[in-house]
């Protein structure tokens, strides 16, 4: 046995440990009949959400669209950067911004920094539909959990008053952008298989 193949073969139980201390990447999903017609839930997660930020004052006095829009933005920064359609083309940067537009939203709202996204878009999400059918209190009983630390009234209060939210509002910019260049990849492709 050489000795590149033996430093090769006790290296190995190092690598095994070093791959077991990694974390895997957090997940979320959306309901399946939301955002229907968008083609894909990413897809109309990031168009939603551009539009509305792109227009912040039409949040104002409105909880039930504060509580979507807050909850597109949490699911697409973590679902875009694992888009398999979207990883190639989404920057390293659009990434950053949307961590950095996370801590944003989730200090405005009252969200706990480490709450994990799935429980932060259900809340959300369910807070949403109860404001929409006229269910204050269905709304605060949504967000009576420990992720929501401000607690269920104040959450609310926040929600109907949301602060200026530029980093969020750049964010959902940028990730429509990457959107925008994933769908030109398609089209430049097929224009230069016609001239051929």
């Amino acid at each position: 046995m050489t000795q590149k193949r033996r430093a090769l073969i006790l290296m190995l139980p190092l690598a095994f440990a070093a791959c077991a201390g990694v974390t895997p990447p957090e997940t979320a999903t959306l309901p399946s009949n939301y955002l229907l017609g968008a083609g894909d839930p990413t897809r109309g997660a990031v168009f939603a959400a551009s539009g509305t930020f792109a227009r912040p004052a039409q949040l104002q006095g409105q909880p039930a669209a504060a509580a979507r829009a807050l909850a597109n933005m949490e699911y697409i920064t973590v679902a875009l950067p694992q888009d398999p359609l979207m990883t190639i083309r989404l920057d390293g940067m659009t990434e950053l911004q949307l961590l950095a537009a996370r801590r944003e939203w989730r200090s405005a709202l009252g969200v706990a920094e480490g709450a994990p996204a799935q429980g932060v878009i259900d809340g959300l999400l369910a807070a949403e539909a109860a404001l929409s059918a006229n269910e204050p209190g269905r709304a605060g009983a949504a967000l009576a959990t420990p992720a929501f630390t401000a607690g269920p009234e104040a959450t609310l209060a926040r929600l109907a008053a949301l602060p200026p939210l530029p980093q969020t509002a750049r964010a959902a910019e940028m990730a429509r952008m990457s959107l925008d260049r994933q769908i030109e990849v398609p089209r430049d492709m097929s224009s230069r298989g016609r001239h051929r």
